[in-house]
């Protein structure tokens, strides 16, 4: 068995970009405790709830009763997708328990009743932008993570799903023609880290109606982006890039040559050599403090972005290396964030951790 600190190194880029192994037992065990600490967790609760009267007053646990832990909704859908992700693809040790309680959280949450309440939630009057897009996409990405498990459990849990991850659906394509352009913005409103998570899922569902919609907005979007200053990036609170989550959206719509001279024009700052200068690694100056934590998630999304693009690239092209060394210094620091000293960051940082140590966004489930 490998050590944690090998299991890290593997993790940290000596792979190569498309593999994907299992993740090791203890960086499983790691990242289940901390989901399955707050997937049942109703409280502190940040409930993005509007009211329509008194009667419209409920604790979250009524309100959404699938997904009502873990701070707030979204964390929570991600935090069901990172049990079923790391019960799919991680390594279990022979004394471990986190797979027995991760399908008992599971089967407790994802039931018909309780995914019926949630469809009514979503299409309540007043709640046409709620969760939109962030929560939405990563709700789909629970819907295709469970629909591609080959497991009895799972597929009982994709069925009850199903009603929810269709509106969701529905609502996102409704939208989108709608939105006359992209939200550019490092935070939960940004359009190109949700059309991506929007993009791979309906491949992977086969939902080429709306596949396609998700390629041609993001075309219109972004096709002729030029000239985006990675050097104002991040803001103080971002957990996304903008600059990044374009390009790493951009490489699913666009032949590798393509890619290449569109990343040329969007992204022209991107370097030629690894210097740390590039891109420096967030530093949260306080853990405590949830809105800065968010940084300790940007270098974990940058880590994936940038893996991203590199995989979208020719092989030949010079940037790869570069790309790949900014790439490596952003996982370290952010796995090794993790930690979930702090609530404020462990309870959704190990969604992100296992969206990179899996590499979701560069497989076909």
């Amino acid at each position: 068995m490998r050590t944690f600190a090998t299991a890290l190194l593997a993790l940290a880029g000596t792979l190569p970009i498309h593999a994907q192994e299992p993740v090791d037992t203890a960086l499983a065990r790691r990242f289940a405790d901390l989901a399955l600490d707050c997937v049942h967790r109703e409280y502190p609760n940040k409930v993005q709830h509007v009211l329509q009267g008194d009667d419209d007053v409920a604790p979250p646990r009524e309100l959404t009763p699938a997904f009502f832990g873990c701070y707030d909704w979204h964390s929570a859908v991600h935090g069901h997708w990172l049990l079923a992700r790391l019960l799919r693809t991680a390594q279990v040790g022979a004394t471990d328990d986190w797979p027995a309680r991760a399908r008992t959280a599971l089967d407790r949450s994802l039931t018909d009743e309780h995914i019926a309440a949630e469809v009514r939630y979503l299409e309540g009057e007043g709640r046409a932008s709620w969760e939109r897009p962030y929560g939405l996409a990563w709700l789909l990405q629970l819907g295709a993570e469970l629909h591609g498990w080959d497991d009895t459990d799972a597929r009982r849990w994709a069925r009850a799903l199903e009603p929810l991850e269709d509106a969701v659906a529905a609502r996102m394509a409704s939208w989108l023609p709608k939105l006359s352009h992209p939200n550019r913005t490092g935070e939960h409103s940004q359009t190109a880290f949700a059309l991506g998570m929007c993009l791979d899922w309906a491949r992977d569902r086969g939902r080429d109606e709306f596949l396609e919609l998700c390629r041609e907005r993001a075309r219109t979007f972004h096709l002729a982006d030029r000239g985006w200053p990675l050097a104002f990036e991040p803001s103080g609170q971002d957990f996304l890039s903008p600059g990044l989550a374009t390009a790493d959206l951009m490489r699913r719509v666009l032949p590798p040559a393509e890619f290449s001279a569109w990343l040329g024009r969007a992204l022209p700052d991107l370097p030629l050599d690894g210097e740390p200068s590039f891109l420096p690694v967030a530093v949260v100056t306080d853990k405590a403090d949830g809105k800065l934590a968010h940084l300790d998630g940007l270098n974990l999304s940058r880590a994936w972005m940038l893996e991203g693009i590199v995989a979208g690239l020719p092989d030949g092209d010079p940037r790869r290396r570069a790309l790949s060394s900014c790439a490596e210094r952003h996982r370290r620091a952010g796995l090794a964030a993790v930690t979930g000293e702090h609530y404020e960051g462990g309870h959704w940082l190990g969604s992100f951790a296992v969206y990179l140590v899996t590499r979701r966004g560069l497989t076909t489930n």
